[in-house]
């Protein structure tokens, strides 16, 4: 995976090349009276509220009216077709996790679109995924090796939820159970919130997934997270250890980013990354990224196009060491 460490220093050098003078520029093309944003997920997740608050912010700037559009299914898939079948005009973008591009194209033999189908804009933000715990485990469960240890004896109960069949939280899963030897079982969900809905409910005992959908409930005790599988420990629960610190050789980290079809006009392209990049330096849309575990981040459509390039490169070897396929 690339690590958080590089993506912060591309979005910085894309925020100062952004900022910097520049001379005369292409006159723009007239703004949409009305522009959408996708989401492959259900509303009230984290990715809804980062698309929202950014939607707010675009209305005026990029077309007269901006809204979100939720087509949950498919682990995300849904929302990049959605992207693909819409016109290539500037009136529709998506905006979804690093998965659905850079780990779809090698777990699902018969995906519906293809990387060349969407084209980068700009990288939205950074986010780790952790494994977190609730009522449907003893509150003796209070690490990862108490975890593991409680499956062990009670293999009925060894399963944990993610927000898709092949998404990022779901591999990271199955990664563990093999460095572990613990066998767990996977249950997929369509999307984070129904997951996060029966882990609160008791109804299954884990869930990997962002981190940024357990903060709340970590302030009032109902989620413990026992462990995140990024690079280094977040900002956001620096008292939950890596998986590294723990002794599996793992560490990932997942973005968000903005994507319009992949025919759209390369001048198109540009005048919604300035929109986009506006946006995401407003005080507000950064502010509400921090509620919701996210550092918010920018960048030029090339620069993601490199990201997601590298992720896919990475995640091509993990895939092969998971065996994972969504026939499996």
């Amino acid at each position: 995976m690339i690590q958080r460490r590089h993506l912060m220093q591309l979005a910085s050098a894309s925020a100062c090349a952004w900022l910097s003078p520049s001379g005369a520029q292409a006159a723009k093309a007239p703004m949409p009276d009305v522009a959408k944003i996708i989401t492959g997920f259900p509303p009230g997740g984290t990715l809804d509220v980062l698309a929202r608050r950014v939607s707010d912010r675009l209305r005026g700037r990029y077309a007269g009216s901006v809204l979100v559009e939720n087509k949950p299914g498919a682990g995300g898939q849904i929302g990049v077709l959605t992207l693909k079948n819409s016109p290539a005009d500037g009136t529709s973008l998506l905006i979804t996790p690093s998965s659905m591009l850079s780990i779809y194209p090698y777990t699902y033999p018969k995906l519906q679109y293809q990387v060349d189908d969407v084209a980068p804009v700009s990288l939205g933000a950074l986010m780790d995924h952790g494994l977190a715990v609730g009522p449907g485990t003893p509150d003796s469960v209070q690490t990862l090796a108490d975890l593991l240890q409680w499956w062990r004896n009670n293999p009925n109960s060894a399963n944990y939820g993610s927000p898709g069949a092949g998404s990022m939280p779901h591999l990271v899963g199955v990664l563990m159970s093999q460095f572990s030897k613990q066998e767990q079982r996977h249950i997929a969900y369509r999307g984070t919130v129904p997951g996060m809905q029966d882990l609160l409910g008791g109804q299954i005992p884990a869930f990997w997934g962002p981190i940024g959908d357990y903060l709340q409930y970590t302030k009032t005790g109902k989620l413990r997270v026992l462990a995140i599988a990024g690079a280094k420990r977040s900002p956001f629960l620096p008292q939950v250890p890596t998986l590294q610190e723990l002794g599996y050789p793992l560490k990932v980290s997942e973005w968000y980013g903005f994507f319009m079809p992949g025919k759209t006009a390369g001048a198109t392209v540009q005048q919604a990354n300035e929109a986009l990049r506006w946006a995401l330096a407003q005080a507000d849309v950064i502010d509400v990224g921090k509620q919701y575990g996210l550092e918010v981040k920018s960048s030029t459509p090339a620069e993601l196009g490199d990201l997601l390039k590298a992720d896919a490169q990475q995640w091509r070897g993990l895939i092969k060491q998971t065996g994972f396929t969504a026939e499996s």
